[in-house]
């Protein structure tokens, strides 16, 4: 008996330590490397032309699975954004068949889309996204530069220098860091490490198992870029994590204009009033 006591005893502790293990896995602090984007700092802007094939990567490879809701195909030719021509922007709407309506018959109805148009729906519903991929829902990927940010790994007293410095480069590209790094971050498991079924290894996903499979399996090639860019997968990731930093923000560049604006405004606001101030205080006597 006491021998049957023992080995339940180990066979509960090994169980503790394996929910044990997992459950630190999952809640591993991931260190994700900061990248230099065009886009970063109180200067940056846009690179056009690298907007222009991070859409290209969407188009060709993300569409199948997430929509871009909140982007209209106006905004592709606006100024700050890809800045694609407007006559191709207009052929690409109209190529969309849009649901419309209702008619004076009350019926909806399809037709072409237009500049003022979002970009197409995917599925009808949230229910409809699940049961095409298996229970797992792929989220709309306008905002997703801002719904995701990367996680300071440094210790607590290091965390307010760290602020501060963010706050002196104007840090905000926590959200195209971590798009980039989960892209590039599929790889084999290594030993030892037990997917759940339709899982993913990922190596910068918190628990390092995601329910997407790796969008550039096919590798390098898989999307051909007309510029002359390499067709690499690393400039797949960097051109898409820098087009879904636009998306979450297309007015970032006009923002960091009337910001500069605004404190050129609030400098020669003070210089006048302390000028002001010293003439008015030098006519009373101490």
């Amino acid at each position: 008996m006491f021998k049957i006591h023992k080995s339940l005893g180990a066979m509960v502790a090994a169980g503790l330590l394996a929910v044990t293990a997992q459950a630190a896995s999952a809640a591993e602090a991931i260190k994700i490397e900061r990248q230099s984007w065009p886009f970063s700092g109180f200067f940056g802007t846009f690179d056009k032309a690298q907007l222009q094939r991070g859409f290209q990567v969407y188009q060709e490879v993300c569409s199948s699975c997430h929509e871009l809701r909140r982007i209209s195909y106006r905004n592709l030719a606006q100024p700050g954004g890809p800045e694609f021509p407007e006559d191709a922007v207009k052929a690409l709407a109209a190529s969309a068949q849009v649901e419309d309506g209702p008619d004076d018959t009350g019926a909806m109805f399809k037709r072409p889309g237009l500049l003022s148009d979002p970009l197409p729906k995917i599925y009808a519903n949230e229910k409809e996204a699940r049961s095409i991929h298996n229970g797992a829902y792929p989220p709309d990927l306008s905002l997703m530069a801002r719904a995701r940010n990367t996680e300071n790994v440094a210790p607590w007293y290091i965390h307010p220098f760290l602020m501060l410095r963010d706050i002196l480069v104007g840090y905000q590209e926590g959200g195209a860091d971590y798009i980039y790094a989960i892209l590039t971050g599929y790889k084999e498991p290594p030993e030892g490490f037990e997917l759940m079924e339709g899982m993913h290894y990922n190596a910068a996903f918190p628990g390092h198992q995601i329910a997407m499979a790796n969008p550039f399996a096919a590798g390098d090639g898989q999307v051909q870029y007309q510029d002359g860019t390499p067709s690499t997968v690393e400039n797949y990731a960097r051109d898409v994590a820098a087009f879904l930093y636009w998306t979450s923000d297309p007015k970032v560049e006009e923002r960091k204009r009337i910001g500069w604006v605004v404190i050129l405004y609030l400098i020669v606001t003070s210089v006048l009033l302390y000028i002001a101030k010293k003439r008015i205080w030098s006519r009373v006597e101490h």
